[in-house]
């Protein structure tokens, strides 16, 4: 079974392959340049948790910015994180600054799956892509589109996540010594296009034979996934304070750790994934309610009031005076760069 599946994945692979702005054709040999594992490094730590289509133009943006992994060491964090904002789960960005500048400074990427596997923000499946993909090496690369294929072709019922160390299992008899690179990808490939979540198109799939879900006829019912739990509601404020005829907005810098660390951002009154903000504005004064915006985090559904006030006084604390004719240029995660919008709308 395992060289069936190895030779007909590989085949239907060589075929119908994405063109990625970070991919080689199948089979190509690796190139000897050292831009190549930082192409494919950067790719992997932005496709985490993070959709093909959103990432496609950061990948771009970003390698156009910075083309090498010495570049991005150079490169002050703050232009790093404003180049990040609207991808998301922005600690990835201060992780992908501090894992450049500890490659920089060793002269290059490690080439093994364990020392991969030591540079900030690089769990195990990163870790094993970056080896497989970039290094040519060995590795068992297991995303979710990968999780659910193997789940679906040795029928693995034991529900998520207590199902994982089965699927490893499996992953791993089936990945072969040579062109591991290509047969993850390949694999990723065919859980996007073809063994999707809801509707698996398995008369197109090159494994349907040995897929024991597709004989059981059930195959869309695996992996079995956990119930969710109800995700809690939040609700908090966020503050658009002008200057000069609305002309200067005042911007802060948010803590480096917690959620939408080290982003800029509009002040706000504190609120959290597990607390709504205090309600206090900053400043005394005329506050006009601007209306609400909604955006969702993995852990909460928050509902932000936006409340502006035109003044002369900055508020408390440390934060900077920002031109709202380049508001698009400050870098704003997407929760608040929605405020932003509204409070302009709205203005």
């Amino acid at each position: 079974m395992t060289a069936s599946i190895y030779d007909q994945l590989l085949a239907w692979y060589d075929r119908h392959a994405r063109g990625l702005p970070w991919r080689l054709p199948p089979g190509a040999p690796l190139p000897d340049d050292p831009a190549w594992p930082y192409r494919v490094w950067l790719s992997e730590v932005m496709l985490q948790q993070t959709t093909v289509a959103a990432v496609k133009p950061y990948f771009e943006k970003f390698t156009a910015l910075w083309p090498s992994v010495e570049a991005l060491a150079a490169a002050p964090e703050d232009d790093v994180m404003a180049a990040w904002a609207g991808l998301g789960y922005y600690s990835r960005a201060r992780n992908l600054v501090k894992a450049a500048r500890e490659v920089a400074a060793r002269g290059g990427f490690p080439a093994t799956e364990a020392e991969l596997r030591q540079l900030p923000g690089l769990g195990d499946y990163t870790a094993a892509a970056i080896a497989a993909i970039a290094f040519g090496q060995r590795a068992v690369v297991v995303d979710a589109n990968v999780e659910r294929v193997v789940a679906r072709l040795f029928a693995i019922d034991e529900p998520l996540p207590g199902a994982r160390k089965a699927i490893r299992a499996a992953t791993d008899e089936i990945t072969p010594e040579t062109r591991a690179g290509d047969f993850a990808q390949g694999l990723m490939d065919l859980g996007a296009q073809i063994c999707t979540t809801r509707n698996p198109r398995c008369l197109l799939c090159p494994l349907r034979a040995q897929c024991r879900a597709y004989a059981q006829g059930e195959p869309e019912r695996l992996p079995v996934k956990p119930v969710k739990k109800p995700v809690p509601e939040r609700h908090g404020s966020a503050f658009w304070i002008t200057r000069q005829g609305g002309e200067e907005v005042w911007l802060v810098t948010r803590p480096g750790k917690g959620m939408l660390g080290g982003m800029r951002a509009l002040p706000d009154d504190g609120w959290s994934a597990s607390a709504d903000g205090s309600g206090e504005v900053p400043l005394a004064g005329a506050w006009r309610n601007a209306g609400a915006v909604r955006h969702g985090f993995t852990h909460a559904q928050l509902t932000l009031r936006v409340l502006a006030l035109a003044t002369d006084s900055p508020p408390p604390g440390e934060g900077q005076w920002w031109p709202v004719s380049r508001i698009d240029d400050a870098g704003l995660a997407t929760l608040f760069a929605k405020a932003a919008r509204l409070a302009l709308a709205e203005g």
